[in-house]
């Protein structure tokens, strides 16, 4: 098939060489600008277009796409049909119209789940057991548009945002292929969204950073494993900036000793060669196995003890 690929972060880039392995005739890759990136905030290109200079693949990078001159490209290589994953900007009516075979988008959720910029970290964030990938028809609105295919997987417990990410990519690479297999054959189905059970993914904020010891243990844990690797989680502790990377639950009853009369973010116990337990607001706690200071590399929770001067009763989050 003759297609045009809109992509930019990592999550894009299995995709497009899955496409291109199966023989598809990719005529030109959109992405995004090269942006500042990293601690030094040097120009750098975007994973995608890293993949297609391997690829030896045609390159453009509109500031924006939809600009006349842009859509008029795009027009004179008429392309069968426009693939998007995670492109980063949203596609104007007049430039879905473009191609014949329609403008198909691969999301990293199971639509109407989670529409939006952020459905891997807020499904682990939310406590989801489940969420999968969909193709689909876009359409004029976000993320709104007729599903084509959807393939499911479950969410362990122990899953990280970016273990999840690694794991969809993958998925959406396949299902991808699948679909414009079915399109080029006309078999493609096409199923409208339940409106009714639609939910909204927002870009994340600092504000999602910050870890809210009066959360129940459950919560706090979802959150930092949903922001791992990145953006990260954070506390302050007696004016210190610590991102708090792992954590596991630490399952004793409310009603132990060690647990009465402590406040949310509470150091309760230091395990000098396994970490220390952080009082939640549930009455139970969380063991910390990993944490970075503000200025320094990650750290095991041990490594952390024996440099810092943390002791019990010191009270993160103050």
């Amino acid at each position: 098939m003759r297609l045009v690929f809109f992509g930019t972060p990592d999550f894009a880039v299995p995709s497009l060489y899955k496409l291109y392995r199966r023989g598809h005739v990719i005529f030109a890759v959109v992405t995004q600008p090269d942006r500042p990136r990293g601690r030094g905030k040097k120009i750098m290109p975007s994973p995608v277009k890293e993949a297609a200079k391997g690829l030896k693949l045609d390159i453009w990078q509109p500031e924006k796409v939809k600009t006349e001159e842009f859509m008029e490209g795009l027009s004179q290589i008429k392309p069968q049909v426009i693939v998007t994953v995670a492109f980063g900007q949203i596609l104007p009516e007049k430039l879905l119209r473009i191609p014949p075979l329609g403008c198909i988008n691969v999301h990293a959720s199971l639509l109407p789940k989670y529409r939006g910029a952020a459905p891997i970290h807020r499904a682990i964030i939310n406590g989801e057991k489940e969420t999968g990938v969909t193709t689909m028809y876009m359409d004029k609105g976000m993320d709104t548009g007729d599903i084509i295919l959807q393939r499911r997987t479950d969410i362990p417990p122990e899953m990280t945002a970016g273990q999840l990410h690694d794991k969809l990519a993958l998925m959406g690479a396949e299902l991808l292929c699948d679909t414009l297999e079915l399109i080029e054959e006309g078999k493609a189905p096409r199923r409208p969204q339940e409106e009714k059970l639609a939910s909204y993914a927002p870009p994340l904020s600092r504000k999602d950073e910050v870890i809210k010891w009066e959360e129940s243990s459950i919560n706090i844990i979802n959150r930092i494993r949903g922001m791992n690797p990145w953006p990260g989680t954070y506390s302050i502790l007696e004016g210190r900036h610590i991102k708090i990377r792992e954590v596991s639950p630490f399952p004793q009853k409310p009603k132990d000793k060690k647990f009465k009369n402590v406040l949310p973010g509470e150091v309760i116990e230091l395990v000098p060669d396994n970490g220390f337990l952080v009082a939640a607001g549930d009455g139970y706690a969380v063991k910390v196995l990993s944490v970075q200071p503000a200025g320094k590399k990650y750290m095991s929770a041990s490594e952390f003890l024996r440099g810092y001067r943390l002791k019990k009763g010191d009270r993160f989050g103050k």
